[in-house]
């Protein structure tokens, strides 16, 4: 079984558990293979998997961690299973303690697959002249790339316009970001498995503007409006991004293929929002008498 390795060498333990890794992956039958940052964390070489048909990835680090090996893996539909070294690991599925058992599983098939939407960006000039092609898991946003000032923008929904929006900032985000950059912008949480896409404006300027759910089969196109379009950025997964020039556009559409999360164990996405988010009520509230 061929496994890659990605991980966050931000982590002070992050050495210790890839030895570990290391020794208990030969028995199991798991030929490693990794990026190229993490050779000093290792005792001994491991080859890249750059041009390699892995099985599966596994990811130290945070829920980042993992939304950047699944854009390493530059669109195959790898099964990734994510080791939460971070707070919260929202996307990642186990801790270090759990990690031997995750190999077990791993190797045997004993886990399910949640199948996540992707976002394709296209950045494209005022002739619809394709510069640059971006994927995300969570989310793509148009904002000021320097200090933080208000953008226009004219969001188009097939085709349709919207109107134009005065804010901090958009967000287009897929389900699984529903509950990371737009929801603390205010947009709603949409469970992964719904197939749609959320248009979230940050700190709109009229308080008639709100987030927007819309079929994952349509089209956003965000076009700065004339006079605005100095200094924009677009990010995507808040880790990669390009200036948007003058006359360009982005044009968001859902991706051809998914990132495959693997799961193990039976908690499922409540159960995470409950842990994760502390979703409910407040549970050590007594009642007034």
């Amino acid at each position: 079984m061929k496994v890659g390795v990605v991980g966050n060498p931000r982590y002070r333990d992050l050495k210790s558990v890839l030895e570990y890794v290391g020794r208990e992956a030969p028995a199991r039958g798991i030929t490693l293979y990794g990026e190229e940052r993490l050779a000093p964390f290792w005792s001994g070489e491991l080859a890249s998997f750059t041009a390699v048909e892995l099985d599966a990835l596994l990811t130290f680090g945070g829920d980042g961690t993992l939304l950047r090996g699944a854009r390493l893996l530059g669109g195959h539909e790898t099964p990734i299973l994510g080791v939460n070294f971070g707070r919260l690991g929202f996307l990642t599925t186990i801790t270090r303690e759990g990690l031997g058992q995750a190999l077990d599983c791993l190797v045997s098939g004993r886990y399910v697959l949640e199948r996540r939407q992707v976002l394709q960006a296209a950045i494209k000039d005022g002739a619809g002249v394709q510069r640059s092609v971006q994927m995300a898991v969570n989310d793509v946003a148009v904002h000021k790339g320097g200090v933080a000032r208000v953008v226009r923008v004219n969001v188009y929904i097939n085709g349709e316009n919207v109107g134009p929006y005065s804010a901090d900032g958009i967000i287009v985000a897929t389900p699984t970001g529903s509950t990371a950059y737009s929801l603390s912008a205010g947009g709603p949480i949409v469970v992964p498995g719904v197939e749609a896409m959320v248009v979230t404006p940050i700190a709109a300027h009229t308080l008639a503007v709100r987030p927007l759910v819309v079929p994952a089969t349509y089209r956003i196109v965000i076009e700065p409006m004339p006079g605005w379009a100095d200094d924009l950025l677009v990010s995507f997964d808040g880790q990669t991004g390009t200036m948007l020039a003058p006359g360009e556009s982005v044009d968001v559409r859902r991706a051809d293929h998914r990132v495959c999360l693997v799961r193990l164990g039976g908690d499922g996405f409540f159960s995470r929002m409950r842990q994760k988010l502390h979703w409910g009520d407040l549970p050590d509230r007594e009642a007034v008498r």
